[in-house]
């Protein structure tokens, strides 16, 4: 593929809003996780949640798309100057030539949750206040930011589990190429809500503790919350020499189970070869793999037997869950904003809360930070139903 340009991008997740603090978190080693108060939930589980998100106030003439994930969207879209790049961009190109594609799980079902509550004793009818349409619907994140940053292009919302908002870049790059357009805000939302907690909490992958990726006694995942945003444009003739390109994507369905990974992990293993050979590189070449790595005992053990059989036990790896939490649809984005961070600054990010590593998992995993330059990365994102995406991050220099 002709490598696209991540040319701004910005994050809020539990660890910070906006890219200094993310970045400042990370080289801490700090953990947004915290025990569960949300709401009424009534769990013994961790969850990472954003600080004010509830005192956000949509801008005044969008206010009918209020909800939590619009919300936490909007502190993404108003940070890092994200909204004046993309702005630009569309003078540059023309509003109508930039393509949105967002990627969420659960969207605003808080909305309709919180709804459910109002409803009339007789009747039963939901309140006269709730729309569907521009909260609970997961198209709600990709409209309301198209009227937030006036752009008239193609949006589309792309919903498959964890792997959402890593898709949206195989989305866009096909677009880009296909010349419907010149540019792409990628990126995902996922907000905290009763489904997913005890959706989770049911399938009996919520852990007490905070989350553990690849650690001996890994127990589960913790639920958390973000936003991330990225602008992809076409490669310039000559790049800044740290700017941050995506060179390779790999997609794959394996279908396995509906919420199970393969045991070999078969459907990761395609997509990391997919992206890799997409990107014109050997896996000798990639210097650190952002892992899926939700916590939980079968995704682990699945992601990390394709890492070791086509990696080895020799390339950095680690999974940033234990700081941010997994964001499910977010997921992808957020971890694609930390692999560009790592190749800004060169910081290989090690895991959180791990004491022993699981001796069956014989990868590289880092449970400390890690200083070096790199050129390459791979970030992992891998769905229910075996909806797999990986995507690799370079360095234009």
């Amino acid at each position: 593929m002709k490598p696209l340009l991540l040319s701004h991008f910005t994050v809020t997740s539990c660890i910070g809003r906006g890219l200094s603090s993310t970045l400042a978190s990370l080289r801490r080693r700090t953990s947004g996780l915290t025990h569960c108060d949300f709401d009424t939930v009534d769990l013994d589980t961790y969850i990472g949640a954003v600080a004010g998100v509830d005192a956000v106030v949509l801008r005044a003439d969008l206010q009918q798309y209020d909800c939590r994930n619009n919300r936490l969207l909007q502190l993404a879209l108003e940070q890092d100057g994200f909204a004046a790049a993309v702005q630009a961009a569309a003078k540059k190109y023309g509003s109508g030539r930039i393509g949105l594609f967002l990627g969420t799980s659960t969207s605003g079902i808080l909305q309709t949750e919180l709804a459910y509550r109002r409803r009339d004793p007789v009747t039963g009818a939901l309140p006269a206040d709730f729309t569907y349409r521009h909260s609970h619907s997961t198209f709600s994140a990709a409209d309301f930011a198209r009227q937030y940053l006036h752009l008239s292009g193609p949006a589309t919302v792309v919903s498959s589990a964890c792997s959402s908002s890593a898709k949206v870049f195989a989305s866009a790059r096909r677009m880009i190429e296909a010349g419907l357009i010149d540019a792409a805000v990628v990126g995902g939302v996922d907000s905290l809500c009763l489904t997913t907690l005890y959706g989770f909490n049911s399938l009996g992958l919520t852990s007490s503790q905070p989350c553990r990726p690849y650690a001996a006694d890994r127990s589960g995942i913790s639920v958390g919350e973000a936003a991330a945003l990225v602008l992809l444009e076409r490669l310039p003739d000559r790049p800044d020499v740290a700017a941050v390109l995506l060179t390779g994507i790999g997609e794959s369905s394996d279908a396995y189970h509906m919420s199970s990974p393969h045991p070999d992990g078969l459907g990761a293993r395609i997509a990391m070869q997919n992206a890799l050979a997409m990107a014109g590189l050997a896996p000798a070449q990639i210097d650190y793999i952002n892992l899926h790595g939700t916590a939980t005992p079968s995704n682990d053990a699945s992601e990390g037997k394709a890492v070791a059989a086509l990696f080895g036990a020799t390339t950095p790896c680690s999974s940033t869950k234990g700081a941010t939490g997994h964001t499910l649809g977010a997921a992808g984005g957020v971890e694609a904003v930390i692999c560009a961070l790592a190749l800004q600054h060169g910081l290989l990010p090690g895991g959180l809360h791990v004491s022993a590593l699981d001796p069956e998992l014989p990868l590289d995993y880092l449970c400390d930070n890690r200083e070096q330059r790199i050129g390459h990365v791979l970030s992992n994102s891998f769905g229910f139903g075996g909806t797999n995406c990986s995507l690799i991050f370079s360095r234009a220099n």
